[in-house]
């Protein structure tokens, strides 16, 4: 557990459970914050139980991080939570607006016993507004948000990217937020609360959906593997049925590809000439190319678009991205000790910095692994006091 990364320095406390929240933690524990994960006695967070087939999500979203037990419902426990507050420099939290308030652990509380304190407050719809206190998942926020309507095929209705796009959005833009309040107190002294919205950090992320509807009255809708007028920019099929990704909507690279095609008189007809006029005639392009990729497998066609300069890559499972080159070089994917799981790999830090750089320092730890501690080390609590709270069920 040595001080590793830019943020070795910070202490953080996170309270909450599932995705939005401790996404957020996990970022920030990845770049060396110190990560104290606050869990209900004998039950902890559901993501210990969660997992395609074996819980692992768990060694993932809370690696880096300290398990203390604490229950927040009673009034011992908000005082220790308090006593906490006082020496921590960021705390998360995504319960539902109120319950903190509910709990005497509001921002006027916290920032009374540590007026630097940063609050991060991941939620459904925000901390104010009509909604607010609506109980609200990622998959809401996606819908209303927008990326719901805008993702599967045209002649379905809306699917869902696979992952919890949502929650880690918010999450996401939460540790932004966080790191920009940490620099503002480095001027001002003082604290201050990131409000996150599953629904703004998605619609964020809409591009130009808003103004193309408000300025031109045009309705993004459900494109499939397409987005309407960029192309070529498509999967298109191999002779051994493989598909692979491939993004030549540029116009230099558009020439490229027809150069690879051997057609280079495609660049310069009339209707593929430009970025507009490809657009026009984008199902005719992309059948003419998956006519010509058809003629190649997959390693051929893409060491012929390789050479050629076009963008290309195969459609990755878990089981090529470990076999990857690339991936191995840059320690994409690492493995990390854990008891539990003696195979464990996952996905490394992100980004990398150069002079700073974070890692995995552990796995997602044991409920209240870190109760000694935390308890005894940061608050001096004796081995009557822990007993005491242990046996009231307060730890």
């Amino acid at each position: 557990m040595s001080a590793i990364g830019p943020l070795h320095d910070l202490r953080v406390l996170e309270l909450g459970q599932l995705i939005a929240g401790p996404f957020c933690g996990q970022l920030l524990g990845d770049l060396g914050a110190e990560v104290i994960k606050v869990e209900a006695p004998g039950r902890g967070d559901p993501m210990r139980d969660w997992g395609q087939g074996v819980p692992v999500w768990w060694s993932v979203i809370a690696r880096n991080k300290k398990s203390i037990t604490l229950d927040l419902r009673q009034s011992a426990g908000q005082a220790l939570l308090l006593k906490l507050v006082a020496q921590a420099d960021v705390l998360i939290e995504n319960f539902r607006p109120g319950t903190m308030e509910k709990w005497q652990l509001g921002y006027e509380q916290l920032a009374a016993v540590n007026p630097g304190l940063i609050m991060v407050r991941v939620s459904g719809f925000g901390q104010t507004g009509p909604y607010a206190q609506r109980a609200g998942y990622g998959s809401i926020g996606e819908a209303m948000g927008g990326i719901r309507n805008l993702a599967g095929d045209p002649d379905r209705p809306p699917s869902r990217v696979g992952l919890s796009i949502g929650d880690s959005l918010a999450a996401t833009f939460a540790c932004v937020g966080t790191l920009a309040a940490l620099h503002s107190r480095e001027r001002s002294g003082r604290g201050q609360i990131v409000d996150s919205a599953i629904y703004e950090a998605v619609l964020a992320m809409m591009e130009s959906t808003i103004p193309e509807f408000t300025v031109g009255g045009v309705i993004r809708e459900r494109s499939g593997a397409i987005l309407p007028k960029i192309a070529p920019s498509n999967v298109y099929p191999t002779a051994e049925g493989e598909m692979i990704v491939m993004g030549a909507n540029q116009d230099s690279v558009f020439a490229r590809l027809c150069d690879a095609m051997q057609q280079p008189q495609l660049s310069s007809d009339a209707r593929f000439e430009s970025h507009s006029a490809r657009g026009e005639h984008q199902q005719l392009l992309d059948e003419m190319i998956a006519d010509w990729s058809k003629g190649f497998d997959a390693d051929s066609l893409l060491a012929l678009l390789e050479r050629h300069g076009v963008p290309a890559g195969r459609i990755y499972r878990a089981p090529d991205m470990l076999s990857d080159p690339q991936f191995q070089a840059r320690q994409a994917i690492v493995k990390v000790a854990d008891e539990t799981f003696p195979d464990l790999q996952m996905q490394n830090v992100v980004p990398k910095l150069s002079d700073t750089p974070g890692a995995i320092r552990w796995s997602g730890p044991g409920l209240g692994e870190h109760n000694q501690e935390v308890y005894k080390e940061l608050l001096n609590l004796s081995d009557d006091e822990l007993a005491g709270f242990t046996r009231d069920g307060i730890i």
